[in-house]
């Protein structure tokens, strides 16, 4: 089954997009990650977008080329690049005459059961008033020790805590493979049946200089959002202008068939 297919009728989307997908050189991908927004609300979907990018849009403003390891530095960074990054989003919507609402959450806030229902009433609002939430990781308040750890695992819970149909992980690779996709001989896996162990499949943890991630964290989100009900597509940033339309290469992680005659 081709992308398009899987994304068509879907009531509610949660699409994520990792820092390294929309700052430094890949900047320009950010009103395509809007452009993709629009498309699915105009085609019917309610939309919720998860992106990081606020640590990576204020490392270079302070002559930063490497993510700091202090959590006060971090701290720091996120307090300034959020503002700046939401400051793009608002530019980027106005070509719709759309605009963003802003969402910042820690674990501890979808963890406590008032304070996500708090969340999840604030998401609701968003969508019913016309407006796009955009999520993410609260970093200026985060510490260490209790924090997501990336991006992934924050759409995850998003998606079932607004009871999505579907998320949307844009990466820098196209699909899950059957090892690393730098390996030669490396086969992407076009279906994972939901309860699939994906036994002999190898996959690893990255991290680069603004963001982290990779195909360990994407598998464990994955594997989050499906218990959930919620089915995850999995592809590459760089196929966003076709994903809903002609089909790319993507990995799709069914979902549980049975989670929502349990709910």
């Amino acid at each position: 089954m081709i992308s398009a297919d899987r994304i068509a009728g879907q009531k509610r989307i949660v699409v994520k997009v990792g820092s390294s997908s929309i700052t430094g050189v890949n900047e320009a991908n950010l009103d395509l990650i809007v452009d993709f927004a629009i498309r699915l609300q105009k085609a019917g979907s309610e939309v919720i977008l998860v992106s990081s990018g606020a640590i990576a849009t204020a490392m270079p403003l302070i002559g930063l080329s490497v993510k700091p390891d202090d959590v006060a530095t971090s701290q720091a960074l996120a307090s300034i690049g959020q503002a700046r990054l939401m400051s793009r989003y608002e530019k980027s919507l106005a070509r719709y005459d759309s605009m963003p609402g802003q969402i910042l959450l820690t674990v501890e806030n979808l963890d406590e059961e008032t304070s996500a229902w708090h969340a999840s009433r604030a998401l609701e609002k968003l969508i019913e008033i016309g407006v796009l939430p955009i999520v993410n990781e609260n970093d200026s308040v985060a510490t260490a020790e209790i924090r997501f750890g990336d991006n992934d695992q924050l759409a995850a819970r998003v998606a079932a805590l607004a009871n999505a149909d579907l998320l949307i992980l844009f990466s820098d690779v196209d699909a899950l493979y059957d090892r690393p996709p730098s390996e030669a001989g490396a086969i992407p896996i076009e279906l994972v049946s939901f309860g699939d162990e994906l036994a002999g499949v190898v996959v690893s943890g990255t991290s680069t200089g603004y963001g982290t991630g990779g195909a360990l964290t994407k598998l464990s989100a994955a594997r989050l959002a499906t218990q959930a009900g919620v089915g995850v597509i999995l592809t590459s940033t760089a196929n966003v202008e076709i994903v809903d339309s002609i089909g790319c290469m993507h990995t799709y992680f069914e979902p549980d068939p049975n989670f929502k005659e349990q709910k």
